[in-house]
């Protein structure tokens, strides 16, 4: 049994270019669906979140109750670990959902960034979907540098930002972003459910991608067997 830590976004709102608030948080799907395949192949999941503030589903990303009632049955969502007091030591592999969420704190939060450099640095199963790959941008080095710079990734492309996100009132696009810290994003048609590994590193281009990230995971640890 492998134990995997899901990195989830604590954030409620995005500021948009305009200046107004966005509410946000993680994408229902990038998370619920991932739990599902791992838990079912045998794994444990523990949760964890910049603070230790109880995550929120992004509401244009929930389909009915019955997705609701699935969230809130998780085991340990809602009182999610501090980020800040994680050991990835103790983890078998990570994995960031997206949402919006994540450009407004993962972005930017270097607790995160430095459990991201550690996990690509010691070859830790490192798995992002979608604006979950905002997070890679807070991993850097002392010299100010990328700590994915000359990895391939795929990620939320600006294509589907700008189709079918947030538009031409997204602050700024993911896959802009992480060319510009060097790293090398393969971006697919939009929608198209894509997943990239290089080495340990695994990431999904969208909410399409979900269940194929998740794939990947559990063939990467391997199914438990009953």
């Amino acid at each position: 049994m492998s134990t995997v830590l899901f990195v989830v976004t604590a954030a409620r709102q995005l500021t948009l270019a305009d200046g107004t608030a966005h509410p946000t948080g993680y994408w229902a799907e990038e998370l619920l669906t991932p739990f599902e395949l791992l838990t079912a192949a045998g794994h444990d999941v523990v949760f964890a979140t910049p603070g230790g503030l109880e995550p929120v589903a992004d509401e244009g990303s929930l389909t009915g109750d019955g997705e609701r009632a699935a969230l809130a049955a998780i085991p340990g969502l809602s009182a999610p670990l501090r980020l800040e007091d994680v050991e990835l030591s103790k983890f078998d592999s990570v994995f960031y959902p997206g949402g919006h969420g994540p450009m407004a704190d993962l972005a930017a939060d270097a607790v995160s960034g430095a459990l991201i450099t550690r996990a690509l640095d010691d070859g830790v199963l490192l798995a992002l979907v979608c604006h979950g790959l905002a997070a890679l941008l807070a991993a850097t080095r002392a010299d100010g540098s990328l700590a994915a710079s000359g990895r391939t990734v795929t990620a939320f492309t600006d294509a589907e930002e700008l189709q079918g996100g947030l538009g031409e009132n997204t602050p700024w696009l993911l896959e802009s972003a992480l060319r510009a810290g060097g790293v090398t994003v393969e971006a697919a048609e939009p929608w198209a459910d894509v997943v990239v590994e290089d080495g340990a590193l695994i990431s999904g281009q969208n909410p399409q991608s979900s269940a194929s990230v998740a794939r990947a995971l559990v063939s990467r640890l391997g199914v438990v067997p009953a």
